[in-house]
């Protein structure tokens, strides 16, 4: 049987342990060149990003300056045909009230003649406000429809900013795990 003295076998030890060391520090470096690789990838694919985000964010701010006289004046112009049917509309509901107050006043001859004048004035002013609703949407419409693109633009814009500044999700918790998946190993 081979004898091994205590000095002999504390040597040994301390060579073992300084092997470990040694192939942990390899292990350690290995790791630290991996995470500065992927470091440097995730900085380039952040500039990459950046690089395509902001000619949007540019184009965008440039098309708000565009329109935004455009829209003051659809806006302008909005209010003052909502002015001008108060307005006429005030002025029908005058003449409807003459005429009405006459053809009560005259109700024997002209009761049939004022009606039928009655009816033409109310079918006409009917049209007519039919046709100033039809355009009043339409404006409405024309003006909305490019404010709510942009809109939905300038959201989508925020959004990919937003995520781009959000923070890795949190880990999962482990407590709330039941006792029976204790022993299970994932």
């Amino acid at each position: 049987m081979l004898k091994i003295d205590n000095q002999t076998l504390q040597i040994a030890l301390f060579a073992l342990v300084a092997l470990a060391m040694v192939v942990q520090a390899v292990v350690l470096l290995a790791a630290f060149l991996a995470m500065r690789k992927a470091a440097q990838l995730l900085d380039e694919k952040i500039d990459a990003m950046r690089a395509s985000v902001h000619p949007l964010l540019e184009s965008s701010s440039n098309l708000l300056v565009k329109l935004a006289p455009r829209i003051d004046a659809a806006t302008d112009d909005i209010s003052a045909i909502a002015r001008s049917v108060r307005a006429q509309s005030a002025e029908i509901q005058v003449a409807t009230t003459e005429i009405v107050a006459r053809a009560r006043s005259q109700a024997g001859r002209l009761d049939s003649m004022l009606s039928t004048q009655a009816v033409r004035v109310d079918s006409m002013l009917s049209s007519a406000l039919d046709t100033v609703d039809r355009a009043g949407m339409m404006l409405a419409d024309a003006v909305n429809k490019p404010v709510r693109q942009f809109s939905a633009l300038l959201a989508s814009v925020k959004a990919v900013i937003e995520s781009l500044r959000a923070t890795a999700p949190p880990s999962r918790s482990r407590g709330n795990h039941t006792p029976a998946d204790r022993d299970m190993f994932v």
